[in-house]
């Protein structure tokens, strides 16, 4: 399975989650080598701002899980971690035509609206995400039951908001997010560097505006869903063509034609185009009438 994520490095987009994720399932396969797993190759892409101190120690964490989970022996085949460096157009082009899952895993209520989650729906992508940005039109197109949808919703941020946010008490009580955790924490990738993630625990436990511990547990069990239908290639082809079925209204025909008449206000015309004599070189000259 190629699990994909690819966006702008940001800490509301929870590049982190889908870390933390990535350790679990590495995890789980050195405590049980032999118990079945759906080989998958996680692929995270994007940039971040030049300034953008926590946005760079995300990078530096992914590829620094990529390098322990790629070179162990016991996981071989069964799990690949690549970031893709300077993602653009170009690399968009061969990448979300090829994705089984796409990432759209934002805190709810903190994405406007992208278009990227459209574009890999478009190709017969699957959705792992929050009810956030246009996640929530493309629920309404496909049905909820067509995307995997996990975690909070806007109410229930605003609610964890008023309450309080702490995000130790999640901590406690997940033994295998604790352990990921305590992973980071304590250097085991990266050894030459046993404090090199300490500003991203910190942030974790104390200044975590997203709540990603909040969403650790309904997002690891989601991506479990996503593994056992993905076993059935019927049902995964099916919830693949109904997705792609549903994806017409984010056409940008029927955007510009809104457009046109709600903002517009204008009016389609036909331009009949009749051929003339052919000219003197041989090239034919076209009027309009």
């Amino acid at each position: 399975m190629f699990d994909v994520h690819v966006k702008r490095i940001h800490e509301y987009k929870r590049q982190l989650l889908n870390c933390l994720h990535v350790i679990t399932m590495y995890n789980r396969i050195k405590k049980d080598p032999k118990k079945l797993f759906v080989p998958r190759t996680v692929i995270i892409g994007g940039k971040a701002a030049p300034g953008y101190h926590m946005a760079k120690m995300i990078i530096k964490l992914i590829t620094s899980v990529a390098d322990v989970v790629n070179n162990d022996p016991m996981v071989g085949n069964k799990l690949k971690v690549i970031f893709l460096e300077n993602y653009r157009v170009s690399l968009a082009e061969k990448v979300i035509p090829a994705t089984d899952l796409s990432e759209q895993i934002s805190t709810a209520g903190t994405e406007a609206s992208g278009t990227g989650n459209m574009k890999f729906m478009l190709n017969g992508a699957l959705t792992i995400g929050t009810m956030d940005g246009a996640n929530v039109e493309m629920a309404e197109e496909a049905g909820e039951e067509n995307l995997f949808i996990f975690g909070m919703r806007i109410d229930d941020v605003a609610a964890l908001d008023k309450k309080g946010y702490n995000a130790k008490e999640y901590y406690e009580a997940l033994p295998e997010l604790k352990l990921a955790i305590d992973q980071i924490n304590n250097g085991f990738y990266s050894p030459k560097q046993p404090d090199l993630f300490k500003d991203v625990i910190n942030m974790l436990f104390y200044h975590d505006r997203f709540k990603v511990f909040a969403d650790y547990e309904a997002y690891v069990k989601c991506q479990e869903k996503v593994s056992q239908l993905y076993m059935n290639p019927k049902a995964w082809n099916a919830m693949v063509l109904k997705n792609i079925a549903a994806s017409g209204k984010f056409s940008s025909d029927r955007t510009i034609k809104e457009y046109a008449k709600d903002i517009w206000n204008m009016e389609p015309s036909d331009l009949k185009i009749s051929l003339s004599n052919e000219s003197s070189n041989g090239v034919y000259k076209a009027s309009g009438k």
